[in-house]
């Protein structure tokens, strides 16, 4: 697999770089809501139409990833999470999204289009949704729309749907990649509360403007039934939640451990004799 892009959906499909030859994923443009020029979005598209010809021309199959957020399927908008139903896009990425789909369809190039709910997983920005929803918590002060819900599924997970999917040789498709569930933010929040044993101490509650998202998994059971071993459910989002959590734990465990180590080998780097390079490197190596 070629993979363009050094981003966050970019680095967890570097776990299936030496599978899957014959695609090309396309892991790379606006990823954000807020704050996004004209000519973000028309970066995004001349990549996009790039990739198309050059797919074409060596008949690889196209791996895009547009979104099932909120963004996209909003039932407050009347719509059901289903890949072959009207969909009216509520925001300029939902829009933008649903254009270069129509773009890659028209084409005729060989192409998998993934609509990918909230993925999330260590190595995130910050302005996503979870790490945004645990930086909150972990202040103790968080800001909730009232009435809005995601669809919110650990990118181990996503990844190991999108892999059974080329596996398969799905290809020609639109498919939801999500877990099929919806989850309150305050729920989100809660749990995080609970697992980082962090009590809320401020909350600001938003009304209006609430949207839901509502993602349909009935297409991809049918393309591939053993996703229900992921173990998608009312209290998934729980087990991701603690997964993530940990993760992220361990990760800044790490990091510490690093800093740590990098401090004290420059602290004790002037005690060492000049020309000492074998000590240094057991050092580095320890």
């Amino acid at each position: 697999m070629e993979i363009i892009g050094r981003g966050f959906i970019a680095r967890h499909l570097g776990s299936m770089e030496h599978r899957h030859p014959h695609v090309v994923a396309l892991a790379s443009g606006v990823s954000q809501v807020d704050g996004v020029s004209a000519d973000d979005y028309q970066r995004e598209a001349d990549l996009v139409y790039e990739t198309i010809r050059r797919c074409q021309e060596k008949d690889q199959l196209l791996l895009y990833f547009s979104t099932a957020s909120a963004g996209m399927y909003d039932a407050t908008r009347g719509c059901r999470g289903r890949e072959d139903d009207p969909v009216f896009p509520g925001n300029a990425h939902g829009r933008n999204k649903l254009l270069l789909e129509t773009v890659i369809r028209a084409s005729g190039v060989r192409h998998l289009v993934i609509r990918l709910s909230h993925a999330f997983g260590v190595h995130q920005s910050s302005h996503q949704l979870m790490p945004a929803l645990l930086g909150a918590v972990s202040s103790r002060k968080v800001r909730i729309h009232r009435g809005s819900s995601r669809d919110i599924i650990h990118v181990s997970d996503a990844m190991t749907i999108v892999d059974r999917l080329l596996t398969a040789g799905v290809d020609g498709e639109v498919v939801n990649v999500a877990s099929g569930v919806t989850v309150p933010p305050e729920a989100i929040i809660e749990h995080m509360s609970e697992r980082l044993q962090l009590p809320i101490l401020e909350k600001h509650i938003v009304e209006g403007d609430a949207s839901v998202c509502l993602v349909s998994l009935d297409k991809l059971r049918r393309l591939v039934p053993e996703i229900d071993e992921l173990g998608f459910g009312d209290t998934y989002y729980k087990r991701a939640i603690d997964r993530y959590v940990a993760e992220v734990e361990a990760l800044d465990a790490a990091e510490g451990s690093t800093a740590q180590a990098a401090a004290g080998s420059s602290s004790a780097a002037p005690e060492r004799p000049s020309g000492g390079t074998g000590a240094t490197g057991r050092h580095h190596v320890s």
